[in-house]
């Protein structure tokens, strides 16, 4: 981002035409555009990754309360990262 307001600034210095300026506004914007894009996704995957522990948390203590350790348990051991060292 920094070299695009650099450019941006060395349009501007050097009294270029306007349409430079539009031109590296609009690669600035298009920059800026990405860069959200970028967050979003990442911000909608960590919130998939929290779901993901949450309903296996839950799955995992209804089986515990029903008596049975089976497949939610052997699901929230790896959702959560524990590995068996056995």
């Amino acid at each position: 981002m920094r070299p695009a307001v650099a450019a941006f600034v060395a349009v501007h210095l050097a009294g270029l035409d306007s349409s430079w300026q539009h031109l590296v506004g609009d690669a600035m914007g298009a920059v800026a555009l990405l860069l959200l894009a970028l967050l979003k996704n990442s911000e909608r995957r960590a919130e998939a990754a929290i779901q993901h522990k949450l309903d296996a948390i839950a799955a995992a203590l209804l089986e515990q309360q029903e008596g049975e350790w089976g497949q939610a348990h052997r699901d929230l051991r790896e959702a959560i990262g524990i590995e068996d060292r056995r």
